[in-house]
């Protein structure tokens, strides 16, 4: 299997600007995202997307400064982005993760590349995608899917969201359906970074592990529940509709 991961990151943020590329632990956020997705196996390439405009130079020089392969198309068509990426690499597959979640489940993600392997198909699916702990999630999709979903879309919503199309319409698309694993199904967990108490519960994360990127979710998840008070510093955050 030729699979390749690619990273959506911009500097722009309607609730944290500059979220990728603030500190974490010992180094930044990016670079945990970065760092977990090389745990992912096998995978052929970890690629950076990020935008042309001049305010995403910064993730550029980042990854030029940190070897890190790195893409650069349009700022709010990000199924462009994806496709334009991929379409340089030729993969047969792309995971898709996002640079806002530093402690994507690189775990989850092997086992989603090993139910590919075992079921191909056009697009992982995973049965209980509302109950993972909020930023641990990825999505797993064949190169011709993208393709296709490219081709297809037309509406604002498919091409800010890459895999909106396939939800939408399910019909279309070969699907692998996996279970995720009950010790990450706690939607009431936020590790994501959106706002500046995500922020700061991420950071208390990493510096309880102090610097360390290859901890596993469950440890995460544990720490959290044996911590209330901290899981309790982003609770109230509501997330983002996608429309």
């Amino acid at each position: 299997m030729n699979i390749i991961v690619i990273i959506q990151a911009r500097m722009g943020s309607t609730r944290l600007p500059g979220k990728v590329l603030m500190p974490l632990g010992d180094s930044c956020v990016l670079d945990y995202v970065v760092e977990r997705c090389k745990l992912i196996h096998p995978i052929a390439q970890v690629i950076v997307a990020t935008s042309t405009r001049r305010e995403d130079d910064p993730i550029a020089s980042w990854c030029s400064s940190h070897d890190i392969n790195c893409f650069r198309g349009e700022e709010d068509n990000v199924l462009s982005r994806y496709y334009e990426c991929a379409k340089l690499y030729q993969p047969e597959y792309i995971i898709r993760v996002t640079a806002d979640c530093p402690f994507v489940d690189y775990h989850f993600a092997n086992l989603t590349v090993e139910a590919m392997r075992n079921h191909p198909s056009d697009i992982v699916i995973n049965r209980q995608q509302s109950e993972l702990t909020r930023g641990l999630s990825v999505e797993l999709i064949s190169f011709s899917a993208l393709e296709r979903i490219y081709q297809a879309s037309t509406e604002e919503r498919h091409r800010e969201h890459v895999t909106y199309y396939a939800y939408e319409y399910p019909d279309q698309f070969e699907q692998t359906v996996i279970d995720v694993p009950d010790s990450i199904l706690h939607p009431d967990l936020r590790m994501t970074i959106d706002t500046e108490e995500d922020y700061r519960l991420c950071s208390l994360l990493a510096e309880s592990w102090k610097g360390r990127k290859d901890m596993k979710s469950d440890e995460l998840i544990t720490y959290l529940l044996d911590h209330p008070e901290i899981a309790q510093i982003n609770a109230h955050i509501i997330q983002k509709p996608v429309m």
